[in-house]
């Protein structure tokens, strides 16, 4: 395949960005078309090194995710019940994906495509962050074990918007717990937890259709991505979490809106 080293800056592109409401696809795309690696294996490598990203949040959260073995009185997100929360939030957009899979290969993965997203989901972030600023004053759902199905399956919804690339499966999420009276940290690592169904689902499909793309001497080359996307990824995880704490999402708004001029002046077409 390419030289490793695109191996290391693509992993590291994904695993900064999957977690964060920016768009890990749209800037794998740009970061592709940048460094000239695009094509169908290009784009097959993109979504196969989604499993390092995914595997971070799974050691991270692994007491979450452990906990949906065995149900927890004391914890209303385990057992069953939790695993039914996720079920919920992930139909959606396994069904619409499933569904649309070729026409958005086929139509949406280019950089003035991911132009239109970021400022669609810029413009959005900020009319949400708004929101939220009006509802201060009224009691937000907090914590994981919060959650009710209801809620579980308007995320659900909310989060069909990140098969549009360059939209942000993690802002899309994001946004729509906030509008549903979630407080920004819980709909955080909500979204955090239910990457991992969706993201599987999704990779799983993709290299059980284009894995032939892939010899063995491109283990070396799909290892660097895998294993630069867990630690990129875990950091974060890490550090979004801590911003969270401090900080709306209106930087990361104002981020999307400021590279959406830049993709349609440097990335035609």
């Amino acid at each position: 395949m390419a030289p490793w080293y695109i191996a290391v800056i693509m992993g590291l592109v994904e695993g900064l960005t999957e977690f964060l409401p920016v768009s890990s696809t749209g800037h794998l795309i740009l970061a592709g078309h940048a460094l000239d690696f695009t094509g169908a294996k290009a784009d097959t490598f993109e979504i196969a090194i989604q499993l390092g990203a995914i595997l971070a949040v799974a050691v991270l959260y692994r007491e979450r995710f452990l906990g949906l073995a065995k149900a927890d009185p004391a914890r209303p997100f385990s057992g069953a019940r939790g695993v039914w929360l996720l079920f919920l939030t992930s139909l959606p957009a396994l069904v619409v994906g499933f569904l649309a899979h070729g026409a958005i290969k086929a139509h949406l993965f280019g950089p003035s495509t991911v132009a239109l997203a970021l400022l669609a989901g810029g413009v959005l972030m900020l009319v949400v962050e708004a929101h939220a600023a009006k509802m201060s004053r009224v009691r937000l759902v907090g914590g994981l074990d919060s959650l009710s199905p209801r809620l579980a399956l308007l995320i659900g919804l909310f989060q069909c918007l990140s098969l549009w690339p360059g939209f942000s499966r993690a802002g899309a999420t994001i946004m729509g717990g906030m509008l549903m009276g979630v407080d920004r940290k819980t709909a955080a690592e909500y979204s955090f937890l239910a990457a991992v169904p969706v993201m599987c689902a999704a990779v799983g499909y993709d290299l059980l259709k284009n894995g032939h793309l892939f010899a063995s001497g491109d283990l070396a080359f799909l290892s660097i991505g895998f294993a630069v996307s867990f630690v990129s990824g875990w950091a974060a995880v890490k550090g979004f979490i801590g911003l969270l704490s401090h900080y709306t999402l209106r930087p990361f708004a104002w981020y999307r809106l400021a590279l959406a001029p830049l993709v349609w002046l440097f990335w035609p077409g």
